[in-house]
């Protein structure tokens, strides 16, 4: 398996671990308070690492550092917002959506395009991911899901603005502006819902931290290595991985049509992989 696909998959699992968490500590602690802490935490790790590294800050790209980093709060605060007022598994769907902004957004921006033989997996994956969100029984669409769905555009462009950065900026000062960014975003919106964590919560909003910056390094060199499609139609197994954690710590268990798209994305995944072995994905525009 190429390096891109691996850490897709890995931060994948990292992110599905994170809603579980996020999903536990919202019955207690308010969404924004929750993305600010997330941020925090990421930000003093992040300065460590990078310290550690002797990486300095770059003075180039500077406004597309920040544009990235406010399309991940905004992404990151509709998210934890969703997650609080919805199921996790319908939360996650309306999260999922997004590679259907960056297919668009990259075709028109980075002119990206798959090689024929990468194609063919992914409506294989697409119609997978139909048969886990089951459109004709989803009934959730409100004001809250529009929320969720204006954050699947916020996280499509932060998606492709790490792909153009990470051609000349490393990945742990993408990550820093993005943490950094997202937790002054999320200050408005916490302010007048403060709660002051129990031992509980801040031990959840500790592990948040920790989990989603692992997750956010693991995306970065996704984007790094791979086409940011692909990088965007591998995530579908997240919902694969949403649904095991439903079942483990909610007894949630999918039914048939879950289990089959579950199945069809996984296959789709495996055959992106080996398309990318075999196939080079064809990509021009922006050289720097």
């Amino acid at each position: 398996m190429k390096n891109g696909i691996g850490f897709a998959l890995l931060s994948t699992f990292v992110f599905s671990a994170m809603n579980a968490l996020v999903k536990e500590a919202s019955a207690t602690i308010p969404a924004a308070e929750i993305a600010f802490f997330r941020g925090l935490i990421g930000t003093i790790l992040i300065l460590f690492f990078m310290q550690r590294s002797r990486i300095s800050f770059s003075r180039n790209g500077v406004p597309m550092l920040f544009f990235r980093g406010a399309m991940g709060g905004f992404y990151m605060l509709a998210f934890f917002y969703t997650v609080a007022y919805m199921p996790l598994v319908d939360a996650s769907i309306l999260a999922q959506t997004s590679p259907v902004f960056v297919v668009l957004l990259s075709a028109i921006v980075l002119k990206e395009r798959l090689s024929d033989k990468a194609k063919l997996f992914v409506p294989v994956i697409l119609a997978g991911a139909m048969l886990v969100i089951n459109p004709f029984q989803y009934s959730s669409f409100s004001w809250v899901a529009l929320v969720g769905l204006s954050g699947a555009l916020f996280a499509a462009s932060a998606s492709l603005s790490i792909r153009y950065l990470s051609r000349t900026h490393p990945a742990y000062e993408i990550v820093f502006y993005f943490v950094a960014t997202s937790t002054i975003v999320a200050v408005p919106f916490m302010w007048n819902e403060f709660v002051v964590p129990d031992v509980r919560g801040a031990l959840l909003l500790l592990a948040i931290g920790v989990v989603s910056l692992l997750g956010q390094l693991f995306l970065t060199k996704a984007f790094t290595h791979e086409h940011a499609a692909v990088v965007q139609v591998v995530s579908y197994a997240g919902l694969i991985m949403n649904a095991l954690f439903g079942f483990i710590f909610w007894q949630e268990v999918p039914g048939w049509l879950a289990v089959a798209g579950g199945s069809l994305i996984v296959l789709g995944c495996i055959g992106l992989s080996t398309a990318r072995k075999t196939g080079r994905i064809k990509e021009r525009g922006l050289e720097s």
